[in-house]
């Protein structure tokens, strides 16, 4: 198939328009919102700084080096799974000119897989500070009121099932018990007898309760429990004298099940409560967020804490174990400072961040903020509570506001990414592509006013 550039194509679009009205055509593109975030995207250095380069040898590749950067972009605009977004993409002249390429009638893309492909390709790339520098560099004129920032944490929640210990283990048995009666098949031995069918059908059962007891629940772990113990440890002995066919991925997938086992072993038996609690076979690395609101106490996902100056937000650290964001306070000021080269004199945070570390740090560098006073009423009073009632407006507004916003309309609700790395990708897209829409409306309103 040969693969069009729109960069490369200079004399003609091959869908019915002319050349004389090209330049009518593009104006009108960078006219809409995708066209702004078109314009607000510094492409190329994006492209250096990722380490992504066209091949010189073999087939060329469907997306240039800028069209893959384009293409996870589009994904949190579009706000589609991606066979719709290939689906998309083939009849939208718009995003096809936004992900530079050109896509004949005859040389419709079929394979949707290309989307994660590249979103793979892209996570094990992403490095988030020096992008976010490179993102700063290009927007940092279109910024105002750079002395002044906010910050604030939110969970940025996985597609998982509620975890449940029951359907854990019984998904760990699962998968064990599959992996076991796979192995005897390829050594041709018999299968160890066990009672996974009795507890195979106590399952369906279970889950058929609306509101099992208690009794109920406890007799389901204890069987579960038992059961992938023993084969568990027949896989063990298996392992050790055995030479067999596994995939790849067998003996990390293994040891977390082991770990699964041990965790919930100790919390049984013992009432141990576990560190690190694993809530998910397949992603492993996903980890109970406490933060204690009043619809959801626990979030499963990534914990992110960003920080906003004049409505475009950065994150200062993502991670998908729990930790405090009002240790990170100082830290989130050296950031903004590195990345608005401007000394930051007005911060706004909430209750957490207000520690006597941090009071006595902005004491010692001379930067408002709206943390609660302590002892006495000053005579400036009035003056400090109508300060802080400015900076907890902005807060509340504009960068909780933008929680909102990312995971309604830029696809970070519930995020259905497969690995760590691509998961890390999808909240970085998603979090720049508003801001990139921010600054290109920006961008074109200078313009106007120019004019």
């Amino acid at each position: 198939m040969k693969i069009l550039r729109f960069s490369d194509f200079q004399t003609r679009l091959p869908f019915a328009i002319s050349s004389d009205n090209r330049d009518n055509y593009l104006e009108a593109f960078l006219s809409t919102e995708l066209g702004k975030i078109y314009q607000g995207m510094p492409w190329d250095n994006l492209v250096k700084s990722l380490g992504l380069k066209s091949k010189r040898k073999g087939p060329q590749s469907i997306f240039s080096p800028q069209g893959k950067i384009a293409l996870m972009v589009l994904k949190h605009y579009a706000c589609v799974s991606d066979q719709k977004l290939i689906a998309q993409l083939n009849a939208n002249t718009d995003y096809q000119i936004f992900c530079d390429l050109i896509i004949t009638p005859n040389n419709r893309l079929h394979n949707f897989k290309i989307v994660s492909e590249i979103r793979c390709e892209l996570g094990q790339r992403l490095d988030i500070p020096e992008l976010q520098k490179v993102l700063a560099e290009s927007w940092r004129p279109y910024c105002s009121n750079k002395d002044s920032m906010t910050c604030d944490a939110t969970c940025y929640e996985s597609y998982v099932r509620f975890p449940t210990d029951v359907k854990l283990l019984f998904e760990t048995v699962l998968w064990n018990y599959k992996q076991l009666k796979s192995i005897c098949y390829q050594r041709k031995e018999r299968l160890i007898r066990s009672k996974y069918n009795k507890w195979n059908k106590r399952y369906k059962s279970y889950c058929k309760s609306r509101r099992p007891s208690r009794k109920a629940t406890n007799a389901m772990l204890r069987g579960l429990l038992r059961l992938l113990r023993k084969i568990h440890e027949t896989l063990l002995l298996i392992e050790l004298d055995a030479i067999y066919q596994v995939p790849s991925k067998y003996f990390e997938r293994r040891s977390t099940t082991a770990v699964i086992l041990r965790q919930q072993e100790g919390k049984f038996f013992e009432g141990i409560k576990p560190t690190n609690r694993i809530i998910s076979l397949d992603r492993n690395y996903i980890r109970p967020i406490v933060r204690g609101k009043e619809i959801k106490k626990v979030e499963f996902g990534a914990k992110v804490n960003k920080l906003q100056v004049d409505g475009i937000s950065f994150i200062e650290h993502l991670s998908f174990d729990a930790f405090n964001e009002g240790t990170r306070w100082v830290d989130s000021i050296h950031l903004a400072q590195e990345l608005m080269k401007t000394q930051t004199k007005i911060v706004g945070a909430d209750k957490i961040y207000a520690t006597n570390k941090n009071r006595n740090y902005a004491t010692a560098n001379n930067i408002k903020t709206d943390f609660p006073r302590k002892g006495r009423p000053s005579k400036h009073k009035n003056h400090y509570s109508q300060l802080q009632a400015m900076i907890t407006k902005e807060r509340a507004t504009r960068l909780e506001g933008s929680f909102g916003t990312d995971k309604e309309h830029f696809l970070l609700n519930r995020i259905k990414a497969r690995t760590k790395e691509t998961e890390r990708l999808w909240i970085f897209f998603g979090i720049h592509t508003s801001n990139a829409l921010k600054i290109g409306r920006r961008m074109a309103q200078s313009l106007a006013q120019a004019a």
